[in-house]
C-alpha cells in the first residue's frame, strides 16, 4: 500500500516537473527572442545565459522525459552527421555543423 502511495508521487513529481521545464523552455526562448528584437544594449551576457539555459533545459527535460543523456548525445550526433552528409544551408555557407561535431568529440575526450 505504501509503494502504490510512492510511486503516485514520484509520478506526480516527474509530471510536475515536466511542466516546470516546459515552462522554463518557453519562458527562456521568449527573453531570448525578445533580448535580440529589442537590442539590449550589452545583451551578450543576457543571450548567453539563455542559450546555455535552453540547453539546459532541454537536456533535464529529455531526461524527465525517459531519455539518458547518451541517448541524445548519439541522437544529436546522427542529427549532426545528417545534416553535414545533406548539405545543410548552414554546413553549406558557414561549416556550422563540421564545427559542432568536432566540438562535441574533442568534448568527450575530456
Amino acid at each position: 500500500m505504501f509503494q502504490n502511495n510512492d510511486n503516485k508521487s514520484h509520478i506526480s513529481k516527474n509530471l510536475k516537473a515536466i511542466d516546470f521545464l516546459k515552462c522554463e523552455l518557453l519562458n527562456t526562448l521568449a527573453l531570448l527572442f525578445e533580448t535580440m528584437t529589442k537590442g539590449i544594449r550589452n545583451s551578450q551576457e543576457l543571450i548567453l545565459e539563455c542559450l546555455t539555459n535552453i540547453l539546459l533545459a532541454t537536456y533535464t527535460l529529455g531526461r524527465r522525459l525517459g531519455f539518458d543523456y547518451n541517448t541524445m548525445d548519439k541522437n544529436l550526433a546522427e542529427k549532426i552527421k545528417i545534416g553535414i552528409l545533406e548539405e545543410h544551408h548552414l554546413e553549406k555557407w558557414y561549416g556550422d555543423l563540421t564545427d559542432l561535431k568536432e566540438h562535441l568529440n574533442d568534448r568527450s575526450k575530456l
